[in-house]
């Protein structure tokens, strides 16, 4: 590192930068309805977005870690036309974190042994968690998670729940939202966009949508699952089914009413 530069200017600290990690936006305070934090955060990632359309590079990794995070990544990509939408992000990569945690303590390993959890839609408790196509690496040997667990029941219940309400649990039980997890996982999310997905792998990231190939919206940031070289993620397709349809649709329904609280569209 050769520098650091402290700023509260976005067009100083978006200066011709590579790779953006939008964190800060406003929390949700008692008596808020949620149409309220959408239009306020909207204010915010109105001017982010701006400020990296007039001074970012072109080829900007942008990712958005600040809640409703998803919305505000559509908010940011709305008001910085220049910069091509797939270059701006949201962060699920917690979620598959937590979702790869609970796989790897039910089946007494570390988290490293799983892969291929998959996050669709929401960073919210509309998420949908899903280890359908998840491995584990069992004697050197990767197995399916279902094969492995033998509990179809757990994870298609609590399993599910327990991901979608981990934040909230979190902030009950230390009266703050996640810290270092949540740091955690936007390096995971940054280093993977930067450095790419090993064979086999894929990994959760909220990507704008336009031409998926699973029947959502084409106008969200959406979490699907990704493979990611040279810097550019492609959506792994095909990995749906009658169960993750009707998930999917909850999610998606309500990212369309963020979307219509924050921009009227």
């Amino acid at each position: 590192m050769l520098e650091v530069v402290p700023t509260a200017d976005p067009l100083v600290g978006f200066k011709d930068c590579d790779a953006a990690f939008l964190l800060g936006a406003m929390p949700r305070r008692e008596g808020m309805e949620r149409k309220d934090l959408l239009k306020a955060n909207c204010k915010i990632f109105e001017a982010q977005g701006a400020a990296l359309d007039k001074v970012a590079k072109k080829t900007v990794k942008v990712l958005v870690v600040g809640n409703p995070a998803n919305t505000n990544a559509l908010i940011t990509s709305q008001f910085a036309p220049s910069i091509p939408k797939e270059n701006i992000t949201a962060m699920t990569r917690l979620d598959q974190n937590r979702a790869a945690g609970q796989v790897a303590a039910k089946l007494g390993v570390t988290c490293s042994s799983v892969k291929n959890v998959i996050i669709w839609g929401n960073h919210s408790g509309t998420q949908f968690p899903d280890a359908a196509h998840a491995t584990v690496s069992v004697g050197g040997k990767d197995v399916p998670v279902y094969e492995a667990m033998k509990d179809d029941n757990y994870l298609k219940t609590e399993f599910i729940s327990t991901v979608q309400q981990r934040g909230a649990a979190v902030i009950k039980a230390r009266k703050l939202s996640s810290a270092m997890s949540a740091a955690k996982a936007a390096c995971d999310h940054m280093r993977d966009w930067w450095n790419g997905t090993p064979e086999g792998v894929f990994v959760s990231m909220a990507v704008y949508s336009k031409g998926n190939g699973y029947g959502v919206d084409g106008n969200l940031m959406f979490s699907f699952p990704v493979t990611i070289k040279d810097k550019t993620w492609t959506i792994v397709e095909g990995l749906s089914n009658e169960f993750t349809v009707e998930k999917l649709k909850i999610t998606e329904d309500e990212l369309k009413g963020e979307r219509e609280m924050a921009l009227g569209a």
